[in-house]
Formats: C-alpha cells, structure tokens, sequence
C-alpha cells in the first residue's frame, strides 16, 4: 500500500512544523471577524496553533495572534479558543489518534 503524504503546517504558538490534523486553524475574514475553523476551509487569513491549553493562555499574555491576524483580538475569543483546545486534546486523549 503506498504512504500517503502527511500536510504539514506550522504552528504559531511554538514555531515548528507539525501535522494539520494535530492543530487548529484561526481564521480572520474580509471583516476582521476572527473565529476558530474546526474544517480549515473558512475564507480568510488562517494561523494554526497547537492543541495545547497552556500555549493559548500565553498566546494571549503575548498577543501573538494580534501580530499574526493583524487585528485586535478579544479576550472572550482566547478563551473560547481555550475551551475548544481543552476539549479537542481531551477528545484526542480519549479516542485514540484516527
């Protein structure tokens, strides 16, 4: 069976190349409206950033997204960020890696 080739992206948060399905893309669209893109098809400027709680908390003490996205980012969007990460590595956990 031949080996698929496995689509590498580079994650903001620790600045190393890792495989897409291991990160999360942020999305900003034509009217700097910044949300999370669980499909990573969203129009828009996109940053990956890894399934780790504690990288998102620093993100936001350092405004790493705020530089990437070039916007102003809300803290109530860092904290749905964390709460969708938590639950993802949790998931990731639980049911193995498919």
């Amino acid at each position: 069976m031949k080996k698929r080739k496995v689509p590498m992206r580079k994650d903001l948060l620790t600045n190393t190349m890792q495989p897409k399905k291991d990160l999360v893309r942020i999305v900003i669209n034509k009217e700097n409206e910044v949300s999370v893109d669980p499909t990573g098809k969203k129009p828009g400027r996109g940053a990956y950033v890894s399934l780790e709680p504690d990288k998102i908390t620093e993100a936001q003490k350092s405004k790493i997204l705020d530089r990437s996205l070039g916007t102003k980012i809300d803290d109530s969007f860092y904290q749905e960020l964390f709460e969708y990460v938590d639950h993802q590595k949790a998931r990731k956990e639980l049911f193995g890696d498919k």
